[in-house]
């Protein structure tokens, strides 16, 4: 099954989280290396892309990538090409599931970031890792955060990326910005719905996992 049952962007927004967004001087580099060189306690985001989990989820990593911009921090996404098997035509970190040559979760996210996009490890610092997200197609996904220093050249892999593209951390970390939509669950109980964060952002529709760890950065950032 190649695309969602739904189009998540024609269902009505529910609510809006509406917390503050992080602080300017948090979304810096040096502040950054600092938080995840010494976290805080926070709690992670309630509404998970997934009503259940797995009993064997497939080990994932993505690349939560900061490009380190004159103008301030981006996070650069890609748009997956329509055809593939899970999350097709959706906004998704550079990543991929594990593979046995992997050192850890960091190596497979580095990996599939440079055959996904030919992003090359040289121009990524990694600054640390958010909590394992697991998705409702079965992944058990590490988030792995890092600064991109330009310039850095990029090649999109045809088969699995459509576009790549870069979107303000700022804008992202603002809970203005981000909508809670809900769909009910096919042959559930009456009242039964999978609740999921969407984050617009010009023609682009963020939402699902995608979302969901950008919400986790955004609690961990805010903490």
């Amino acid at each position: 099954m190649a695309k969602p049952l739904f189009d998540p962007a024609q269902l009505p927004i529910d609510a809006h989280a509406g917390e503050p967004p992080v602080a300017l001087d948090r979304l810096d580099a040096g502040w950054l290396r600092e938080r995840f060189a010494a976290p805080v306690a926070w709690d992670p985001e309630k509404v998970d892309e997934s009503q259940s989990v797995t009993a064997q989820p497939t080990p994932a990593s993505v690349l939560v990538p900061l490009v380190q911009r004159e103008h301030g921090l981006t996070v650069l996404l890609t748009r997956r090409t329509a055809h593939l098997n899970d999350h097709a035509g959706q906004v998704a970190f550079p990543g991929g599931r594990a593979e046995h040559d992997d050192v850890d979760a960091v190596d497979t996210a580095l990996r599939e970031t440079e055959e996904e996009i030919g992003l090359h490890r040289r121009h990524i610092e990694i600054l640390g890792k958010l909590p394992l997200y697991h998705t409702g197609t079965g992944y058990a996904v590490t988030p792995v955060v890092a600064l991109v220093k330009p310039p850095f050249a990029m090649k999109a892999d045809p088969f699995e990326v459509a576009e790549i593209f870069e979107v303000p951390l700022a804008f992202l970390m603002d809970g203005a910005h981000h909508e809670v939509r809900s769909i009910a669950l096919p042959g559930g109980q009456e009242g039964q719905k999978r609740s999921f964060y969407t984050m617009p952002y010009e023609r682009h529709f963020i939402w699902g996992a995608t979302a969901g760890m950008l919400r986790n950065l955004f609690h961990f950032l805010r903490a």
